[in-house]
């Protein structure tokens, strides 16, 4: 094959492979686009390969959306940042198309490409790209102009900035929601972008008007860019012009406006500063945590903590602690939820005193909630209450109710609170712990659920890190391995697991003792699972115990197992006795 054929042969394969029915094979051959680049080189990549992407008319969504990210990060390919403008056309083109994610990455594909280009560079090819499509006869040129403005616009000349301003205020007002959904959404970059003075006199009043839009669905987009204009505005200018507007919104006749107002309120009195958190948008919050829309209610109980951190704890206390009584006792499981996900946050900032007396009630409502989730939330966070008012008082008021969890016919609740008691256990202290929670650690290893025994297998490994090994030889190694002749086979598996865990805790001595015997004896069990796992322990603690041990118990255990009639026993027991054998060479090639 001569020089000429080979060098066209890439671009040849990807002309095929763009034409083929199979649309994996156009998706490949678009993945591997780089690599042609590479082979073509820079001039030709530019005078052939995107030419042909910008002819290429494929229908299929996948393949543009691919090929709409592949060419942003292509500046490289093309000859670098003075070459960038040939990539434009081609994404030009996926700025027009029907499927809003192609539309999406090629905008995200040309800001990319237009934050490197030169300012020459902007002026002659990226500000007439943002021109075209900003009077696209199709909505869709229109919509992905929105999102560019910000880009070209400080490399721009003051007659061309004039202009995009213009351009971008008549997006603002188009006739058609979706363009000025695009526009609410990008505003927060424009004004970024703008100078302060250009910012009040033609972004704000714009912006003012979008706020009033008949859509719910523009309104709610305005409501996302009032923190982040407000936080560009000086601080007269933003209590002049932001905080009308939010005080506005949270009255919104659409509730899902009212919801965006929920969601974003830290972030809006951010903007607005505390002081006029406490007087302006405390009674707005109060509103919201009060909507006839459980979605609003759920939205603003998720951001009580938060919101509460802003004020002072007065003020928490007269305002919020009462909607927060009223949430707790919610219609909807899922505003009970959202404030059991965050109301032990709220002991820290409303003090001892409040925590205990108007608190303390709440947690334990939640915690006898109906719905399960509501009683996980409360529990995941108990330490946070525990700093405020201190073990004795929590372990009186929340001790009976966790109790009652640990044996809650939901299994994740269980679950949940096995996860919790080393560090309960932590915080009671050993007395305590053996006096009120030993005997339900004890119990979780019986339970019906696998998750739940591995959960509390796990437990008592943890525990006997926090307590200690000799602690552990009294309070749990004999009640676990007197559950060892249990009639279920299931059971006699967890107490396999424990000691497998147990036993790196609690050294060689006391494995040799005390867990070795019950597992050696275990291998005489008459389910194969049994014996199999016994393998597995044995595999896991040989290294933990003295070599003569090693030779003279559990190599004969392992030894017989391996000869056992089930295949899995057999398994097992030989990869425990390799796993020796390599051990035992390593040592003797040290020695």
């Amino acid at each position: 094959m001569s020089m000429p054929d080979e060098t066209l042969y890439p671009i040849a394969v990807l002309i095929d492979e763009l034409k083929n029915d199979d649309i994996q094979l156009r998706l490949n051959s678009i993945r591997k686009l780089s690599t042609i680049a590479r082979a073509l080189g820079e001039e030709r990549t530019r005078r052939e390969l995107i030419p042909f992407l910008s002819e290429n008319n494929d229908e299929d969504d996948e393949v543009l959306l691919a090929m709409a990210e592949e060419l942003g990060v292509f500046v490289p390919h093309v000859g670098g940042v003075d070459h960038a403008h040939v990539l434009l056309p081609p994404l030009e083109t996926f700025c027009t198309v029907e499927e809003t994610s192609v539309r999406d990455k090629a905008v995200e594909s040309l800001c990319k490409i237009g934050s490197q280009m030169r300012e020459s560079g902007l002026v002659e090819y990226f500000i007439p790209l943002v021109k075209r499509l900003a009077v696209g006869e199709w909505f869709t040129a229109r919509v992905s102009a929105c999102g560019l403005f910000h880009i070209p616009y400080q490399s721009a000349p003051e007659i061309l900035r004039t202009e995009l301003r213009s351009i971008y205020s008549q997006l603002c007002r188009d006739d058609m929601p979706m363009v000025r959904r695009s526009a609410s959404s990008n505003i927060g970059k424009v004004a970024e972008a703008v100078e302060y003075g250009h910012l009040m006199a033609d972004i704000m009043p714009i912006f003012e008007d979008l706020t009033k839009d008949d859509q719910d669905s523009v309104r709610l987009l305005v409501v996302e860019s009032c923190a982040a204009l407000g936080k560009l505005l000086q601080p007269q200018d933003c209590i002049a012009h932001i905080l009308p507007l939010i005080v506005n919104f949270s009255q919104d006749k659409s509730w899902r406006v009212r919801y965006m107002v929920a969601n974003q309120l830290y972030e809006l009195c951010e903007a607005v500063g505390p002081e006029y958190t406490r007087t302006e948008l405390v009674p707005a919050y109060v509103r919201l945590l009060r909507d006839n829309e459980a979605e609003v209610r759920i939205a603003a109980a998720g951001k009580v903590t938060k919101f509460c951190r802003i004020l002072n704890p007065d003020l928490a206390i007269q305002h919020i602690l009462p909607c927060v009584k009223e949430l707790s006792s919610d219609s909807s499981q899922h505003v009970r939820s959202a404030l059991a996900s965050v109301i032990m946050g709220m002991a820290p900032v409303l003090g001892k005193d409040a925590t205990i007396e108007q608190l303390l009630p709440v947690f334990l409502s939640l915690l006898k909630d109906e719905f399960p989730d509501v009683r996980l939330n409360i529990i995941s966070k108990l330490d946070q209450v525990n700093q405020v008012i201190g073990i004795d008082l929590l372990s009186q008021s929340l001790l009976p109710a966790i109790v009652e969890l640990a044996e809650d016919r939901h299994w994740r609740v269980r679950l949940a609170i096995i996860e919790y008691i080393p560090l309960l256990a932590s915080q009671l202290g050993v007395g305590f712990f053996d006096d009120k929670l030993g005997a339900l650690c004890m119990q979780w290893l019986q339970d019906k659920v696998h998750s739940v025994r591995e959960a509390a297998a796990n437990n008592l490994k943890r525990l006997a890190e926090e307590f200690g090994p000799e602690w552990a030889v009294h309070h749990i190694i004999p009640q676990v391995l007197e559950k060892i002749n249990s009639p279920h086979y299931l059971y006699r598996m967890t107490v396999l697991n424990a000691i497998s865990l147990i036993a790196p805790v609690m050294g060689s001595e006391i494995t040799c003792s005390k867990l070795l015997p019950v597992v050696v004896a275990s291998a005489k069990d008459r389910v194969p699972n049994i014996k199999f796992n016994v393998a597995k322990v044995l595999e896991s603690i040989f290294h933990l115990v003295d070599h003569p041990i090693v030779e003279n118990t559990i190599r004969p255990c392992l030894v017989e197992l391996s000869e056992d009639p089930d295949v899995d026993v057999r398994y097992f027991s030989n990869q425990a006795l390799q796993a020796i054998d390599h051990v035992m060479m390593s040592v003797d090639r040290d020695l």
